[in-house]
C-alpha cells in the first residue's frame, strides 16, 4: 500500500451544547448546506451533516450533558478546523456584520497567506484562511 493512500479530509464531527443555535451559527452564518438531518431517540441525539462546496463535510452532533472541551488555554488534540476562503477581508465584513467577533487578520510567517480566527457558539475555535 502507497503511503499516500489519504485523500482528503470527509468530514469533521463537532459536539454542539446548544443544536438550536449551533445548527443557526453553521447553515445561516456560515452558509452551509444540509446534507441529511437525523434525530436518534435512543441517545436524545440530533445529528447534522454539513456539506461544503468541496465536498467535505461536517457533523454537528448534540448529546445531553456532553461536558465543555477546554479550548483556553490551549489543550491538547484537534486545536482548531480552519475554512479556505478566496476574500478573508470580504468574509471578515461579513461575519463582523452578523455580530461575529473576528480576530484581527494576520499573515503566516510560513506561508505569507492571511488568516483570523473566530469562534463557534460553544467556543471551538475557527480559522479563516486566504488561498
Amino acid at each position: 500500500m502507497s503511503t499516500s493512500f489519504l485523500k482528503s479530509i470527509h468530514h469533521v464531527a463537532v459536539i454542539c451544547s446548544d443544536y438550536k443555535v449551533s445548527k443557526a451559527f453553521y447553515c445561516d452564518v456560515l452558509g452551509l448546506t444540509i446534507i441529511a438531518e437525523t434525530y436518534r431517540e435512543q441517545r436524545d441525539s440530533y445529528k447534522l451533516d454539513l456539506a461544503l462546496p468541496d465536498g467535505s463535510q461536517i457533523e454537528l452532533f448534540s448529546f445531553p450533558d456532553a461536558p465543555p472541551r477546554p479550548s483556553y488555554p490551549e489543550a491538547q488534540g484537534l486545536r482548531h478546523l480552519a475554512f479556505s476562503v478566496d476574500d478573508i477581508d470580504l468574509v471578515v465584513e461579513y461575519l463582523q456584520g452578523l455580530g461575529v467577533v473576528v480576530e484581527p487578520i494576520r499573515v503566516d510567517e510560513l506561508t505569507g497567506k492571511q488568516f483570523t480566527f473566530f469562534s463557534d457558539p460553544d467556543g471551538l475555535p475557527l480559522e479563516l484562511y486566504q488561498t
